[in-house]
């Protein structure tokens, strides 16, 4: 191969990497107008659109480094040089960060992923870690409160670019201060000032405010998220003021913002300072760049391991019958594996089983479900792996094995956050937190009904706990469509012996789901029955879930909220618009 080619292969993966992100900020900047013109449907495709672009550019990288190679797979050497000259074009490259991790994405598919070695990809970064801490160009923009909180709210309001009209601007800024002043008092607010991102970010039905409220004590995250009513007027929902509601609205349950960041390197940085207790994984993930987030999250990975001294063990709860899950003690991560035999009763493919995944990776997740990064012949050292969980491994998953010596690969599987079981959670708590965790396990079930999934296999097992008490569907195996099902009423039997028979008196045809039968496993608990029944009796109706399939055939997206209803303005101050109506 003659001495050229190394840097036009170079120069030909950075600017496929550049028609890729150039796609990117263009689906991303519709989103304000699919917002304007209540797009509901339009949104949700967006974010399909928009997740599939980068392997569609990557497989269109990939034919053409074919063509320029005649095929033919060039040595070590060639490679290195390559990526070489690839460093040589990135100090002065805007989104630096996301070429690295589309060049490696390039190099994966030319070679199976194998052989990822540091010499041939950027495991980690070739570039000066957090390069933009000095913001190169302004990302948000101060408010200071000289003629008041109410008069400075008024202004980030009016400043921004939507082309609706407010349905009361005043209201809503009086709502504000009213949070505002409730928690941090008049002298705090007083020696405080604003810092607003240029850009909204959207998401769902809501288009998101995200400031800096700098205070004399630290600075905390401002949020208000901006909605549409049915008549096309604005209004803000609520005002969130602290790191765990910010949290959860960034959450790693929820999708991926819509927010138009050419250099999101610099966002992130931006994000850093409100959002704590995310990672830069978490980060790059929230604002869209989801492969980026994955090369993020397996550089955290490599950090934990090269400094843990932990082994990997099978994770706690029930053992699943179609993936063997396994995770270090002190990690807060799973890694989840499908096996090479399901038992008996789960009728369905590993093929299945991915597309389950991926339909959840593009799907509305309204905060109820998790996240997963995909891996291919992911390597492990077998030190690090307990002798019954490599036991386990050969026992289930053989095929998905390789030996390497001192490690072993495995050719595919899938890492999530990790959650707290919530049979196991239920198992510890009592009292009001029991109360809570069957409150927010119905909640999940109804909003994932909402967004047209339905989870399938519904027990608790399959669900997870999180860090704030959030109740999160993790087993995707069994999920499909609301549209998909025939949700039933039991008939009545025929005579009284069919209640005594092991065998239904009425057939079931495939897609056919009884809520009736739901009260036999959800309810068993004599603790939790009760409450189950007190909260979400009308789970148990065939009626509830073919009134909800109605509506999202008829087209009705519902409204999902990062936060609890009760945080709602229309709830936190409904004396007062009452007050005002009558």
């Amino acid at each position: 191969m003659s001495r050229g080619l190394p840097l036009l292969i170079a120069h030909t993966i950075l600017q496929g990497f550049d028609a890729q992100y150039g796609r990117f900020l263009e689906v991303t900047s519709g989103a304000q107008q699919r917002f304007e013109q209540a797009d509901w449907h339009a949104v949700q495709q967006a974010m399909k659109q928009r997740i599939h672009l980068y392997d569609h550019h990557v497989g269109l990288v990939v034919e053409q480094l074919r063509c320029i190679t005649d095929g033919r797979l060039p040595d070590a050497e060639f490679l290195q040089s390559v990526k070489a000259h690839y460093i040589a074009l990135l100090p002065d490259y805007p989104r630096f960060e996301i070429a690295e991790s589309f060049f490696n994405s390039v190099y994966c598919r030319l070679f199976d992923h194998r052989s990822l070695t540091p010499e041939r990809l950027f495991i980690f970064s070739s570039q000066p870690e957090r390069r933009f801490r000095a913001i190169p160009r302004p990302l948000a923009k101060d408010f200071w409160p000289h003629d008041g909180w109410s008069t400075l709210l008024t202004r980030v309001l009016s400043d921004l670019p939507l082309r609706l009209p407010w349905q009361d601007k005043a209201r809503d800024v009086s709502y504000i201060v009213a949070h505002l002043s409730e928690h941090f008092g008049a002298r705090t607010l007083r020696e405080s000032h604003l810092q607003v991102a240029n850009e909204l970010f959207y998401r769902n039905k809501a288009a998101w405010l995200v400031a800096k409220l700098c205070t004399p004590d630290g600075t905390v995250p401002l949020l208000l998220p901006i909605h549409r009513s049915d008549e096309g007027e604005l209004f803000v929902d609520t005002c969130l003021t602290t790191a765990a509601e910010a949290s959860i609205v960034f959450g790693f349950a929820r999708s991926y913002f819509m927010v138009y960041a050419p250099l999101p390197a610099a966002l992130v940085e931006w994000l850093r300072e409100i959002l704590p207790g995310k990672t830069t994984a978490e980060l790059y993930m929230a604002i869209g760049c989801q492969k980026h987030g994955k090369t993020e999250s397996y550089r955290e990975y490599l950090t934990w391991i090269q400094q843990s001294d932990e082994q990997f063990i099978e994770a706690p709860g029930i053992r699943g019958m179609v993936m063997l899950v396994f995770t270090m003690p002190g990690y807060d991560r799973v890694f989840k594996v499908i096996k090479d035999r399901f038992a008996p009763q789960k009728e369905m493919s590993a093929a299945h089983v991915r597309a389950c995944y991926q339909l959840v990776k593009e799907h509305d997740r309204v905060g109820r479900m998790a996240d997963t990064q995909e891996f291919e012949n992911f390597v492990l050292e077998k030190r690090q792996i307990s002798a019954e969980l490599m036991a386990l491994l050969q026992q289930e998953v053989p095929q998905k094995l390789t030996d390497l010596g001192e490690k072993i690969a495995i050719s595919h599987l899938y890492i999530e956050r990790r959650m707290v079981p919530l049979n196991l959670w239920l198992e510890q708590v009592d009292g009001q937190q029991l109360r809570d965790a069957v409150e927010e396990y119905g909640n999940a079930i109804r909003q994932l009904a909402a967004a047209n999934i339905f989870p399938g296999d519904m027990l608790f097992k399959n669900f997870g706990v999180t860090r704030h008490g959030r109740v999160v569907f993790y087993d995707y195996d069994e999920i499909c469509y609301m549209t998909e099902v025939n949700f039933r009423d039991i008939p009545q039997p025929r005579y009284p012996e069919d209640k005594l028979s092991g065998e239904p008196w009425y057939s079931v045809s495939p897609g056919d789901v009884f809520p009736e039968e739901f009260r036999h496993w959800l309810c068993a608990d004599p603790r939790i029955g009760p409450l189950f029944e007190e909260m979400h009796a009308d789970l148990f109706r065939a009626a509830y879930w073919r009134e909800l399939q109605a509506r999202i055939k008829g087209g009705h997206v519902e409204d999902v909220f990062a936060y609890r209803r009760r945080q709602r303005f229309c709830v936190r101050y409904a004396d007062a618009i009452s007050a005002k109506v009558s």
